[in-house]
């Protein structure tokens, strides 16, 4: 019967050190969360995001697909060359 209660203690401050040490973290990730969005507000005011234009947007696509393609043209010449 002792060996009951002593198990029942254990598994009562087990569960009480779980919910508080998750209680802890809740709250510290929460604070964190206010802290940054805190000190991120002011930041995002004097540094806007700076828009691309579409056109922009564009050509920088074109241009990655054009690289991609020159990438992909010259690894089949290397392996036609060493397999031939």
């Amino acid at each position: 019967m002792q060996s009951l209660d002593i198990s029942t203690q254990l598994f009562s401050q087990a569960a009480t050190l779980m919910i508080v040490g998750m209680a802890f973290v809740f709250a510290f990730l929460g604070l964190m969360i206010f802290v940054i969005k805190f000190l991120i507000t002011p930041l995002a005011k004097k540094f806007p995001d700076v828009e691309d234009s579409p056109k922009k947007t564009a050509q920088l696509e074109k241009n990655q697909k054009a690289s991609i393609v020159a990438a992909i043209t010259i690894a089949v010449n290397k392996y036609r060359q060493k397999h031939q």
